[in-house]
């Protein structure tokens, strides 16, 4: 029997998929470099998803799981630039970087409630709270569980990282087990 995937994972940008706050940390515009998987600011600060995040998002997309970000940020068209800048190799070596921002399918990226986010998540993607996953570096968060039903995984000071991701999938798994 093949394993179930959420309909929807969502992550949290700052903190738990890359090491800063795009509002705080980095002064615009943000410009790719010549390495993959980083950008840099006006100063030259550098900008890059934790090293787990391309591989995980990949796999996500391989078992055609739909990926959103939900983030508060205080600057949002920073954060899609940084998405929009960050090219990532696909696991399969003759194919071209593509853009990280072309792997998310909804993203609510704004200052707000994250219940807000996740009723808006639901909206526009007609998928059910109980088949949406979300990562987050924030505890606060887990209202999203509480008040919606979402399952909520707290990632670790380090951001997001393998085990992390697998621990949240399993959690998924076993609380939508028939």
């Amino acid at each position: 029997m093949e394993a179930r995937w959420p309909r929807l994972v969502v992550f949290d940008l700052d903190y738990t998929l890359w090491p800063l706050w795009v509002d705080t940390h980095v002064d615009p515009p943000l410009k790719r470099t010549r390495h993959i998987n980083q950008v840099v600011d006006r100063g030259g600060q550098p900008l890059s998803f934790y090293d787990p995040v391309p591989e995980i998002l990949f796999q996500l997309r391989q078992n055609n799981v739909k990926i959103g970000a939900a983030s508060r940020t205080q600057a949002p068209s920073v954060a899609k630039q940084a998405l929009a800048g960050l090219m990532i190799m696909p696991p399969a070596s003759q194919e071209p970087p593509v853009s990280a921002l072309s792997l998310f399918d909804y993203m609510e990226i704004y200052p707000g409630s994250k219940v807000a986010h996740f009723r808006r998540l639901a909206q526009l993607s007609e998928i059910p709270f109980h088949d949406m996953l979300f990562f987050d570096d924030e505890h606060r968060n887990a209202e999203v569980e509480s008040k919606l039903g979402v399952k909520f995984v707290l990632v670790g000071t380090q951001g997001l990282d393998r085990a992390t991701f697998d621990r949240g999938i399993r959690a998924w798994r076993e609380r939508s087990a028939p």
